[in-house]
């Protein structure tokens, strides 16, 4: 019975393989799954009909197929555990009695022998042994060191105190450094949570998908200050996280809102204000509504001078306003006493969205000093009544820098909704779509523009906060530089005083392939300091079996695929690096004094379909806001079918690692090492702490003490690097997903602290909270 059930599931198995495999081989692609299958089948037929020749034919077949995985992708584990993983299991069931016997023979004195087991154990031990070899080789994995030489002097912007983080990348610089060397490299293993602290605002049943804790505290005196995704200003103590006031801004639930996060508030010292007065220290909370609310930072109360009676009313001077379209996710910059100000409008719903208008305002009273629309980019002076700024224009959903001595902020742009359609463009948005902006501080007068993305079909945003230091170049001269992370993974580092690069880029051609109404530029940038992954495949395919790693690889031909900035298409377009980024929000973290640069690389396909008109159905009741499935794209020809590109397991069909951390020398750039990073800990129903380098999404931050912290990562840990390796030093298992950027700072004790904020991301499906943990050494 036995034997006739393993022929059955073979002969089936062939045929499931075989008949792929064919397609597959039509489309263009490898044609092993089709001689697999027919192994399969006629390994069955075999067995069916007792013929010992089904395991000389079968050991034939581990042999060609471990030499065709080998050829394909060499010894690396993840690649080849699952193309040999079924073909070795069903191996080892042929070994057993109750295959070789009946398989065998009676001699002429009457003995029955099983089938000679030899010729297939023999192939299975090599399998195994190649396997085990595998597994001790990691063929992604850089190895070197950053160096430990300090430039003298070096700025980290502001007059922001050692043991304070004052800005949402600590300073205005946004460089996500801290001068603290309390814990270092040598004792970072003896970190404790020491307190821990609960919001109360929790992800809610008629909440939007993506409802994400991404907030990274500030610390002013003795206080934290921060926000939770519903809007919500909290201040606690920052030596034990007991709570000292809160504030509830009622923004109220929207389901047509695509984020519902608040990455920080903002923080404003009125010098002009006695010490001790009301509101002489606001917090500025930005709320999913679109206001801006100040607050006074020693008991939480609106200011009721500012504005009006204490809240900005962000909706002003918007042609449309969609209720839920338009907010900001991000604290804005305050610099020089004005309070420089974007917003973020939902993707791909309508063609009749509110401006990408940057506006900055008195931080005392909230009057309007100036406004840059990048679609009317010359006129700045404050909007007069009656007028409108340009619908739809490139925004600003990030977080902006600033050096006042240079009288510049610097302005991370995205693109114009719809992202993949860019056939009604002004001449203003092609030329600031996914670029840096340097805006004069005063006027808001356009210094200078970089643009990394030319017609942005892909929503290549420029997503994260430009970060400022000063590089000393080999000749001894120092230069004010700017790094630039982006979604594709090219770092652009340039001068911020002028846009020049520092480190070269250059223009290589770009695929062609966009639908007849529409065009895509001949020419992208690309750095020379990149992060940008080789284009895919099909033998990068993958799956944790033969049959969705087949399915992938049909799937990989289905697509339109050419490369980094395959145009969107009828047919269906692979991106990558997808939207989710390279780099996204999080950024990236520098040492001024060393010069170096500590990142988080996330390395996901994505997949984008456009839809004519005709075929989209009407909107639903109940839909909730969401940058994947279905994005409606009003007002246009087409909408668009985004989202990563997964097997049908719901596994990327890419293969692993998805996630690294890395470490870059600025001086020179280049790339010291790359290392996996996370664990598919909570991503599988078993607890398994296999490191296998997951997504994430989030920001790292360095320190004087020689240690980078992150979290992130699809597990649900907070991990501290060394920063000159690379090399994972502590970790710490959290509540809920890490997805924000931790901080640091010394409280009254004179104690340097870690705090991360845990409450998970909707869109990557971590474990939703409420959680800021303070950690500490003993």
């Amino acid at each position: 019975m036995a034997i006739l059930i393993t022929s059955i599931i073979l002969a089936l198995i062939g045929l499931a393989l075989g008949g792929g495999g064919l397609w597959l081989v039509l489309l263009g692609g490898s044609v092993f799954y089709l001689l697999a299958g027919l192994a399969f089948l006629v390994t069955g037929i075999l067995l069916a009909m007792r013929k010992a020749a089904a395991l000389w034919l079968y050991a034939a077949f581990v042999l060609a197929a471990l030499a065709w995985a080998i050829w394909e992708v060499g010894f690396d584990w993840w690649q080849l555990g699952p193309r040999g993983g079924l073909i070795i299991l069903i191996g080892l069931w042929l070994l057993t009695p109750w295959i070789r016997r009946p398989l065998g023979f009676r001699s002429l004195d009457g003995v029955h022998y099983s089938a000679n087991p030899w010729p297939l154990a023999v192939t299975l031990i090599i399998a195994v042994l190649i396997a085990v070899y595998s597994m001790t080789t990691d063929p992604h994995d850089l190895s070197g060191d950053l160096p430990t030489t300090v430039a003298a002097n070096a700025p980290t912007g502001g007059d922001v105190p050692d043991g304070e983080w004052h800005h949402y990348g600590r300073t205005s610089f946004g460089q996500r450094y801290s001068p603290l060397d309390q814990v270092t490299a040598q004792n970072v293993a003896n970190l404790k949570e020491v307190w821990r602290y609960q919001t109360g605002d929790v992800k809610r049943a008629d909440d939007i998908g993506e409802t994400t804790y991404q907030v990274t505290p500030l610390k002013i005196g003795d206080t934290l200050f921060l926000c939770t995704p519903h809007s919500l200003a909290i201040a606690i103590d920052a030596k034990d996280g007991k709570e000292k006031w809160r504030y509830d801004a009622n923004a109220g639930m929207n389901p047509n809102r695509q984020h519902q996060t608040c990455r920080g508030v903002s923080y404003y010292h009125d010098k002009a204000v006695p010490a001790g007065a009301p509101c002489a220290d606001r917090v500025y909370l930005p709320t999913s509504d679109a206001r801006l609310i100040a607050l006074d930072a020693a008991n939480g109360k609106v200011c009721p001078n500012f504005a009006d009676q204490g809240t900005l009313h962000l909706e002003t001077g918007m042609k449309y306003n969609p209720a839920g379209y338009y907010y900001s996710t991000s604290p804005p910059v305050i610099v020089a006493d004005k309070i420089i100000i974007g917003g973020a409008v939902n993707d791909n719903y309508s063609t009749q969205e509110q401006s990408g208008v940057i506006r900055a305002f008195d931080a005392r009273t909230g009057a309007l000093i100036w406004n840059w629309d990048s679609g009317n980019p010359d006129q700045t002076t404050p909007l007069p009544a009656g007028q409108t700024y340009t619908t739809n224009s490139p925004n600003s959903w990030s977080v902006s820098s600033a050096d006042e001595a240079l009288r510049m902020v610097y302005v991370p742009l995205g693109n114009q909704t719809p992202d993949q359609l860019g056939m009604a463009r002004s001449a203003n948005v092609e030329r600031f779509s996914s670029s840096v902006v340097a805006l004069d501080i005063n006027t808001g007068q356009l210094k200078w523009v970089q643009q990394f993305v030319h017609h942005d079909l892909w929503d290549m945003d420029v997503p994260a906060q430009p970060v400022l230091f000063d590089m000393t170049k080999a000749d001894g001269t120092v230069v004010p530089a700017l790094v630039a992370s982006t979604k594709q993974g090219d770092l652009y580092v340039l001068d911020r005083r002028t846009g020049a690069a520092i480190i070269p880029f250059k223009e290589i051609p770009a695929p062609g392939g966009t639908i007849p109404e529409d065009h895509s530029s001949p020419t992208q940038p690309i750095s020379d300091l990149t992060f940008s992954p080789p284009p895919l495949q099909e033998k990068d395919m993958w799956g944790v079996s033969l049959f969705d790693q087949l399915a992938c690889r049909i799937s990989f031909h289905l697509h339109q695929y050419e490369g980094r900035y395959t145009p969107p298409s009828l047919r269906g377009s692979i991106i990558y690096p997808g939207n989710f980024g390279t780099f996204n929000w999080g950024s990236v973290a520098v040492d001024p004094e060393r010069q170096i640069m500590f990142g988080m690389p996330t390395y996901l396909a994505f997949t984008s379909r456009l839809v004519p008109r005709a075929e989209i159905p009407p909107k639903g009741e109940g839909d909730k806001g969401s940058e994947q499935g279905l994005n409606r794209n009003d007002g246009s020809p087409y909408g668009v079918y985004m989202g990563p590109f997964l097997s049908p397991l719901g596994v990327p069909c890419q293969a692993p690692p998805w996630g690294y951390v890395a470490g870059v020398d600025l001086k020179t750039g280049k790339i010291a090492y790359k290392h996996k990073n996370g664990t598919i800990y909570d991503m599988t129903p078993l607890p398994l702490p296999i490191k296998v380098g997951v997504p994430g999404i989030g920001g790292p931050i360095v320190t004087k003490g020689g240690v980078a912290f992150l979290g992130a990562a699809v597990d649900d840990y907070l991990r501290a690097y060394d920063v000159t390796t690379g090399k994972q030093l502590w970790q710490a298992r959290l509540p809920a997903g890490g997805q924000s950027t931790p901080m640091t700072y010394t409280a009254s004790d004179n104690k340097q602290y870690v705090v991360m904020v845990a409450g998970g991301h909707g869109s990557v499906g971590t474990k939703p909270g409420d959680y800021v943990i303070g950690y500490t050494l003993p």
